[in-house]
């Protein structure tokens, strides 16, 4: 079976993307080239197996691809996205062993939030 190694994120406003992502998920990103800016860590890679960064998508393309971000709180995670322009799509949904959240930034790329339950099931 085919499986996630990266992801791109396509923006008009790739700029405005990546002080969203940095303020809210706490990326970094190394500088651009030809429109396109790497997430990387401390170390110049990404801290997970997957690798992708944002870049500027042509005007009539659709724009993002959505991808699940895993997060300690969706309800904190959520507050602090509207807080720096983000939309609630669908509020925090439990599913099993995990609470899903969808969201939209504020250059319009939608994107799901996963936290996963703890064994007392919270």
């Amino acid at each position: 079976m085919a499986k996630v190694i990266g992801f791109e994120i396509s923006s008009q406003e790739p700029e405005k993307a990546v002080a969203f992502y940095r303020k809210v998920f706490g990326w970094e990103f190394a500088d651009p080239d030809w429109e396109y800016w790497p997430v990387v860590s401390e170390s110049g890679t990404m801290k997970t197996s997957l690798t992708g960064g944002i870049s500027k998508g042509p005007s009539d393309f659709p724009h993002g691809t959505r991808i699940q971000i895993e997060v300690e709180s969706i309800d904190e995670t959520l507050a602090l996205a509207q807080q720096y322009g983000a939309m609630i799509v669908r509020d925090k949904m439990e599913f099993g062993s995990f609470f899903l959240a969808y969201l939209v930034d504020p250059t319009g790329i939608g994107l799901g939030l996963i936290e996963k339950r703890n064994v007392a099931g919270r």
